[in-house]
């Protein structure tokens, strides 16, 4: 009896997952494919996490004509891709030398990208290997892999018994953590290089440029390390592999090697380097808990780069520690004002406000705040004393009770989101 049962569980779910299957056509050989994760839902993913990368790089270059400058690269080779997806470029601030790509069309490029690539051939390159990485789908199929089957059964389980929002709140943080140091396979880098060659030299570019930025990582060496190699291991094989894939290409035609805006757009980030250099040693004063000279490497950051949204944003954290509010509203709004999908910023906003008792205006911007990264447990912490400031009981519950699901025990509020917790159960009977 026990057996049929089983028996009949087993096909009842194999059948769910053969229904939940979308057929697709793989646009790089033509051929029909099935997959759990069909287009939208990559698309919708990718989504997702695009400001958790901005947050985890500091946000996002704050000059404008920088930023355009990337997408305009990066649409033009977009537009020869097989894959039909809303494709977004993005400048972020951090100084590591690193590119990335996030399922469904997001691609990165950090401010130290730029710092040792040469002409923008080599740029082209790069863009185009993180297009290859969406275009063959390797995030997609990593998540099949690993979280297919699991993401399924968290989301029947919320559909089904209607909790568990903090463990999937958990799953989702777990996930992009895993997509934003994601490591390829042999297999998949090697597609990336052939893919990125052929759309780089599609779009009018000299392919030889991803073979050029190559070599730049390897010369880099170690002690320093780009990121990308981290991620995009380099082994000599790929070099020598880009090499015969380029071989098979008409290198004598006329291709892009260089342009005058690269160096100007070049030239505008190394001007500003000396604001991200006095940003760092800021971090470092203010972990060694250093926080006058911390603001004063601050001041003179802000002073080169008056837009610089990073150190505009660590300042705004460093004012709220020292708690003159006023002062970090000012900037947290500015640096908001600047990029409004950076997270940290709009999180020290509702902090802010929250602390000058101004709770209306703080649940807004800590609403939108875990919009934009819903697996932050500070946030609902703030949320929830936000609420129970204003009496709205069951929505502070909501928040303590989420906030200490989502903790790591180390941030310094969790006997109080407890205590709290407990005190409004009691006080409505729960």
């Amino acid at each position: 009896m026990f057996n049929k049962i089983k028996f009949k569980v087993l096909f009842l779910f194999s059948v769910f997952l053969i229904v939940s299957c979308t057929k697709t056509y793989d646009p790089l050989t033509g051929k029909k494919v099935y997959t759990l994760l069909p287009p939208e839902k990559e698309i919708q993913l990718g989504e997702m996490y695009v400001p958790l990368a901005i947050n985890q790089n500091n946000g996002q270059y704050p000059d404008k004509e920088v930023r355009d400058y990337i997408s305009k690269v990066g649409f033009r080779i977009a537009k020869v891709v097989p894959r039909r997806l809303p494709y977004r470029f993005f400048i972020v601030n951090s100084g590591e030398v690193n590119a990335f790509a996030l399922p469904g069309g997001p691609v990165f490029v950090n401010r130290g990208l730029l710092l040792v690539l040469n002409n923008e051939s080599e740029l082209a390159g790069v863009l185009g290997h993180e297009l290859g990485h969406i275009n063959a789908r390797h995030h997609a199929r990593f998540l099949e892999k690993q979280y297919g089957i699991a993401i399924l059964l968290n989301i029947l389980n919320i559909a089904l018994a209607g909790k568990d929002y903090g463990t999937l709140l958990m799953d989702i943080s777990k996930i992009g953590a895993q997509l934003l140091t994601l490591h390829y396979s042999r297999e998949q880098e090697t597609e990336a290089d052939i893919l990125g060659v052929r759309f780089s030299y599609k779009a009018g570019y000299d392919p030889r440029g991803l073979l050029e930025t190559f070599y730049i990582f390897k010369k880099l060496g170690k002690p320093n390390a780009p990121e990308w190699l981290l991620t995009h291991p380099l082994p000599d094989t790929r070099i020598k592999n880009v090499k015969k894939i380029l071989s098979k290409y008409d290198l004598n035609k006329p291709l892009i090697k260089d342009s005058p805006e690269f160096h100007r757009i070049k030239n505008k980030i190394l001007k500003t380097k000396p604001s991200y250099e006095f940003l760092k040693k800021a971090v470092k004063a203010y972990d060694q808990k250093d926080l006058k000279n911390a603001l004063r490497y601050l001041n003179q950051s802000i002073q080169i780069f008056p837009i610089n949204n990073a150190s505009l944003t660590v300042r705004a954290i460093i004012y709220a520690d020292l708690k003159e509010y006023r002062k970090s509203i000012k900037d947290a709004e500015k640096a908001v004002q600047i990029d409004d999908l950076y997270f940290m910023p709009q999180l020290i906003l509702g902090y802010d406000y929250l602390k000058i008792k101004n709770f209306i205006k703080s649940i807004k911007i800590l609403e939108n705040a875990k919009k934009l990264i819903p697996s932050f447990p500070d946030t609902y912490y703030f949320l929830g004393l936000d609420y129970e400031a204003i009496r709205e009981y069951k929505k502070a519950i909501q928040n303590y009770r989420t906030a200490l699901q989502l903790t790591d025990g180390k941030r310094g509020w969790e006997q109080d989101a407890e205590r709290r917790l407990l005190t409004l159960q009691r006080l409505l009977g729960y």
